[in-house]
């Protein structure tokens, strides 16, 4: 038997009956192009937010109350239980830790109002925070200046916005020396940050950063700070710097010997890892959904299998009176199955990838293209075709040339 006969056959037997075709393949397509499409958003998603969501330096790191990723109730409650963090806690890391190049602190109030004159914008993001945290997430301004130590010293009631703030109250006009009410209270605008754009269809710049003393004295004292700080280098560095501020906090906060910290510390490769076990969970769970719809694919492709060879049991008779061999019409239905399920997995992997395309032009989602993804899809499919291909091929090839020949639809 000719292998690219027994491929020519199948591709003239998938085009000679199209309906049945497409039924048949319907399963084969359904799973490959989900796998395809999980596939291409993981892996964009996880550049997108190694680049754009956790986008801290390799030798920063964030110690707060509890972990700003909560992945079950149980931390939620233990986080509940922890003592805040205070500016006393921050002024001891600051003067203590000595592998660290630059200490910060932050608070953050992701719901505010901000209104100029007739015009207001909502959801800003009110951030408090120290001078030295711009340096350690190296936020930059467009024009005007960054807050700095006599701000903070002297609780000054100035502002750096976002663009969007810009766009949305200051239209045309220089925000600069502009005053504006960040939840009922006067705050003066003393620079423009950078756009930054959107992360996930969340916009980045829709934000006033202020002085966190000033944040403070209007929004209160008794919330827990986040405190961040910039290591002289990675690795062992970065380890070292976050051990010695681990070490000042145990003791404020008289943590037992042997027991847990009664705060958390992350970095951008805790985060990362944290983001990568939720979407490895959530790319198993859509692979096992995938694989029903594989494995009724094969079922489907077996049942029209048997069809073909009731319907081709006089030429299967021919062949075998003319010399073919068992083997070579094993051969032929094999090649022919596993080519239908090749089909489906090629539809499949572009019906994938334009889905995806299609999300991410829609509404933004990052994907992104992997190979070996495609490659393993089309070989997943083939093999699907082959191995339910068997049972319908091996009974063509155990037929009687004789009885074939005589066998009547």
């Amino acid at each position: 038997m000719n292998f690219l006969e027994a491929i020519r056959i199948a591709l003239q037997s998938l085009w000679a009956n199209k309906l049945r075709s497409a039924l048949t393949l319907l399963g084969v397509v359904i799973g490959v192009a989900a796998v395809i499409a999980v596939v291409t958003f993981v892996n964009g998603i996880n550049g997108y937010v190694a680049e754009k969501v956790f986008n801290l330096g390799a030798d920063v790191f964030i110690i707060s109350r509890m972990s700003p990723v909560i992945t079950n109730i149980d931390q939620l409650f233990e986080g509940e239980k922890r003592k805040d963090l205070t500016m006393e806690d921050y002024q001891a890391v600051l003067e203590g830790c000595k592998r660290c190049t630059l200490v910060g602190a932050s608070l953050t109030n992701f719901a505010g109002h901000v209104k100029y004159g007739e015009q207001a914008i909502n959801d800003v993001w009110i951030r408090g925070m120290t001078p030295s945290m711009t340096a350690i997430f190296d936020i930059d301004v467009a024009f005007g200046r960054m807050l700095n130590e006599n701000d903070q010293n002297n609780r000054s009631n100035v502002a750096v916005v976002g663009t969007d703030i810009v766009d949305h109250l200051f239209p045309g006009t220089d925000p600069l020396g502009k005053e504006i009410r960040v939840e009922g209270q006067i705050y003066r605008i003393i620079g423009v940050g950078q756009k930054q754009g959107k992360t996930l269809g969340q916009s980045r710049d829709n934000y006033a950063a202020v002085p966190l003393s000033a944040y403070r004295k209007q929004f209160g004292t008794r919330n827990s700070i986040r405190i961040s700080g910039k290591a002289n280098g990675i690795g062992s560095q970065l380890d070292g710097a976050i051990d010695e501020a681990r070490a000042i906090l145990r003791a404020r906060r008289h943590d037992a010997p042997g027991q847990p910290d009664s705060f958390t510390a992350e970095t951008n490769a805790s985060f990362l890892s944290i983001w990568a076990n939720l979407s490895d969970t959530f790319f198993i769970a859509m692979v096992a959904i995938a694989a029903i719809s594989l494995v009724v694919g094969g079922i489907v492709i077996m049942n029209i299998m048997l069809v073909s060879v009731t319907e081709r049991t006089r030429e299967v008779g021919i062949r075998k009176a003319i010399g073919a061999r068992r083997d070579d019409v094993l051969l032929q239905f094999l090649i022919e199955s596993g080519t239908m399920a090749l089909v489906g997995g090629l539809i499949g992997v572009l019906f994938g990838i334009g889905v995806a395309k299609g999300v991410t032009a829609i509404i933004g989602m990052p994907s992104a293209i992997k190979l070996w993804a495609v490659a393993a899809g089309l070989i997943v499919s083939t093999s699907v075709g082959v191995f339910f291909g068997v049972y319908p091929a091996r009974r063509a090839a155990r037929l009687e040339p004789i009885a074939a020949l005589r066998f009547e639809l």
